[in-house]
């Protein structure tokens, strides 16, 4: 049996999960107190306000200590823990722990004797903090792993989607409370108010699906991205790992399995 510990439990970071879970690796996904996720209905993270969430036939509970870790990996169910810090997690013999938080700075290396550490993203450089990182950014090194260097810089700007990019993510005007006006999946019109922080109203720039949405009552900060909305007003969207996500997953499979303890364990020559 292999364990792995996901750090941060968004969109990207539960891809990954999915992907492990489904090759057989056990899975505990790490979050802070109040995560700052869009796409909800996707992301395991959401279990920290619901207590349990099921993506794709997955389910994740929300637990609170080594015991109950233990527990949910015994029951094919993911266990997400509060644990900034990897306090829990550190009593876990894990053998992997993967990154995936995106702060796209670079990031200190655990302090914990974890066998093999996999960066996601820009701000891991292999070698220093990670023993290897895998490429986030869309296009033909998507999904790549790299064990000698860094992957591509953070550009800030979202894919282009039916010929929308930066317009497609809602961001904070400025700092306070937000407050969400409708619900993932719904469809809205151009102009459409969509949520506001602190009376501050943010309005849909062009017709489609709310794909995100921040958790009502958050605190933001000015231009922190709260919403994404996609052109395509297909629903569905709202409710698929995104095909970004299980490339991500397939690079983290495949960093893994480059271990040849790893892949005796998975019964795998």
């Amino acid at each position: 049996m292999i364990k792995a510990i996901i750090r941060g439990g968004g969109d990207l970071a539960s891809g990954i999960a999915i992907r492990l879970y489904r090759s057989g690796i056990k899975v505990i996904i790490t979050e802070i107190e109040q995560p700052l996720t869009v796409r909800r209905y996707v992301s395991f993270a959401e279990a920290v306000y619901t207590r349990t969430i099921t993506i794709e036939e997955i389910k994740a509970n929300l637990v609170s200590n080594t015991s109950e870790v233990l527990k949910c990996l015994e029951t094919n169910t993911i266990p997400v823990i509060i644990d900034k810090d990897l306090s829990v997690c550190n009593s876990i013999s894990a053998e992997v722990l993967i990154d995936a938080r995106m702060l796209k700075h670079t990031i200190e290396r655990v302090p914990y004797s974890i066998p093999q550490v996999i960066g996601i993203g820009p701000g891991f450089i292999p070698g220093e903090n990670c023993d290897c990182v895998v490429e986030t950014k869309r296009g033909p090194f998507l999904g790549r792993v790299y064990w000698n260097s860094p992957v591509e810089s953070d550009t800030g700007i979202p894919e282009n989607v039916n010929g929308f990019a930066d317009e497609r993510v809602f961001r904070a005007p400025k700092a306070g409370i937000f407050k969400a006006k409708c619900r993932i999946g719904d469809l809205v019109k151009k102009d459409e108010e969509i949520a506001s922080v602190d009376g501050e109203i943010i309005r849909a720039p062009f017709a489609g699906v709310i794909r995100g949405l921040l958790h009502e009552g958050v605190v933001v900060f000015p231009g922190l991205k709260v919403g994404d909305l996609d052109p395509r007003s297909d629903p569905l969207l709202c409710s698929l790992v995104s095909d970004k996500s299980l490339a991500v997953g397939g690079g983290v499979l495949e960093a893994i399995l480059t271990n040849h303890q790893n892949r005796q364990k998975l019964g795998t020559p």
